[in-house]
């Protein structure tokens, strides 16, 4: 298994404090090559050229039988190997050797089969490329440090806008319409806008547009149900006055259904006003799951494992929980279970489960299984109260061999009176 790095290191931030840090060591290391190659050339060659001038010295008083300048000699037992031998085959050359403990540069020539021998202290020389060479490190260390500095402020100011940028379309993914970045870049034309700015700029734009459809939507789906209700309370009382018939029967139940419709509609249109007010209270969950049960007429199993006192809205609590126990018998497959396992209820049919874009993205409106029952607006409604009471609903297929859908509702739990 390949070693994992931290999720740090997949950061912005991080991949450019990477990215300066090895350019600033690469081109600190070019240019410190390059100065120390130039430096060193420069003092070598006017030691060699102080050493060869001393050297000529040397050799004029060696040809006129004067006395040798001191640091000069024939032959000189210090006197490297390799330079001696190139004196002796008749040509000049200089080396620098170490020398009673430092750096000296040596520059001999022939002279009369014998190697005339003269030496320069270099200690001084090598002192200062040593110095320039501590001095090229330090200075690229200050660069390195100081250029990182200023590079994580620049790009931790543009992650931070990204963040800012990503925080709400979070906040949009989850419903929140109203979130904006409203970077201030965008609002002023005199300023240049960068690339933060311009998707800034393009999502609050979606989300204004996204907000205007949707509130168009919620208006025209109200708008209909309102309109919609007054007809068919009066259709629901001229059914109720004809004569009993199959006919009659046939007519009142497509009434029924029609207002259910509609009432569900206008449920669903409170919901997404989002202008619901919620009256908690505290209650006993198994109690209440045994009441939704029994209110609901359906062959139901209640299985309380561990009791929970939830402090919730009773209604809108009894309204989620009757909307899945009512689906699970309407699509899916006997026996239905309700568990109470503390502050979670699970709701299990025995069927085909739900179908995957339901599991995957929840439910939608108007859109089931395939099955042709129903509207898809139970669960919906369902979702949408229990948000409401601040619960959280999952869908999912049962795990063990026995199949079917579950709907676990968990709930916060309150403390035991």
């Amino acid at each position: 298994m390949g070693l994992r790095l931290p999720s740090w290191t997949a950061t912005l931030t991080w991949k450019a404090a990477c990215f300066i840090v090895v350019m600033c060591c690469g081109l600190a290391a070019v240019l410190g090559a390059l100065v120390h190659v130039e430096v060193t050339r420069q003092t070598v060659t006017a030691a060699r050229d102080k050493a060869l001038a001393k050297l000529s010295d040397a050799a004029r008083a060696y040809e006129a039988g004067e006395a040798l300048p001191p640091g000069s000699g024939l032959d000189p037992p210090a006197l490297p190997p390799e330079l001696r031998a190139l004196a002796l085959s008749g040509q000049r050359g200089t080396l620098v050797a170490p020398y009673a403990g430092r750096p000296t540069m040596w520059a001999a020539a022939p002279a009369d089969g014998r190697a005339l021998a003269t030496a320069v202290d270099y200690g001084q020389s090598a002192r200062a490329i040593t110095g320039l060479d501590n001095a090229i490190i330090g200075s690229s260390v200050l660069a390195i440090g100081g250029t990182l500095l200023l590079g994580a402020f620049a790009v931790t100011r543009v992650t931070r806008r990204l963040h800012q940028t990503a925080t709400v379309a979070r906040r949009i993914t989850q419903g929140d319409l109203d979130a904006r970045v409203d970077d201030p870049r965008t609002k002023d034309p005199t300023r240049h806008q960068d690339e933060v700015a311009t998707v800034a700029a393009a999502l609050d734009t979606m989300a204004g547009s996204l907000q205007a459809k949707l509130q168009s939507e919620q208006r025209f789906t109200a708008d209909v149900a309102h309109e919609l209700r007054t007809p068919l309370t009066g259709l629901q009382a001229a059914s109720e006055l004809l004569p009993d018939s199959r006919a009659t029967e046939l007519v009142q139940e497509r009434v029924r259904t029609m207002r259910q419709l509609t009432e569900d509609l206008l449920e669903i249109s409170r919901l997404d006003s989002g202008r619901e007010l919620v009256e908690t209270d505290l209650h006993q969950l198994g109690r209440l799951a045994q009441r939704v049960v029994r209110a609901s007429g359906t062959a139901t199993e209640v299985v309380v494992v561990r009791d929970a006192h939830v402090e919730t809205d009773r209604r809108r609590l009894e309204r989620v929980l009757g909307n899945l126990v009512a689906n699970a018998h309407k699509h899916g497959r006997a026996p239905v279970v309700v568990t109470v396992d503390g502050p979670v209820v699970t709701v299990r049919d025995h069927g085909d489960g739900y179908p995957a874009y339901l599991v995957e993205h929840g439910p939608q409106r108007f859109r089931t299984g395939g099955a042709g029952k129903g509207h898809g607006l139970g669960l919906t409604i369902a979702r949408g109260q229990a948000e409401v009471i601040g619960a959280r609903l999952v869908f999912r297929r049962a795990r063990d061999s026995g199949g079917g859908a579950e709907a676990v509702l968990t709930l916060p739990e309150a403390p035991a009176p």
